[in-house]
């Protein structure tokens, strides 16, 4: 599965707090949802870039990168899994973990 692979690489670039968070039913966006932080915005920016060539290298075309101009948020769209590479008071601030891990009302919730 991709998502877990890139949850690998995210690692391997020492990307910190890696989160996958289940997203497919919950919004028509994608099926996954992986956040991470870097530790400055040249580490965010260093763990973009290194993860867009694992994923060409793996053989996917169709990856779009949004905001490699500051690096506060790195954004890694892979078509069904979306990558969120923050700084730390960056992803603090928009708290998508919270957002997106949380049941939409009148959702039974889902056992782990």
């Amino acid at each position: 599965m991709l998502a877990s692979q890139i949850v690998t690489w995210l690692d391997d670039a020492k990307a910190e707090d890696i989160v996958s968070i289940d997203i497919k039913g919950k919004t028509s966006i994608g099926d996954h949802m992986i956040v991470a932080t870097g530790r400055t915005d040249r580490h965010v920016g260093a763990i973009a870039d290194q993860l867009t060539k694992s994923l060409k290298e793996y053989g996917v075309s169709n990856v779009r990168v949004e905001g490699e101009q500051t690096c506060d948020w790195v954004l890694v769209d892979v078509g069904a899994t979306i990558v969120h590479i923050f700084r730390p008071e960056v992803r603090e601030f928009y708290n998508l973990e919270k957002m997106w891990s949380g049941e939409r009302p009148g959702e039974a919730p889902q056992p782990h």
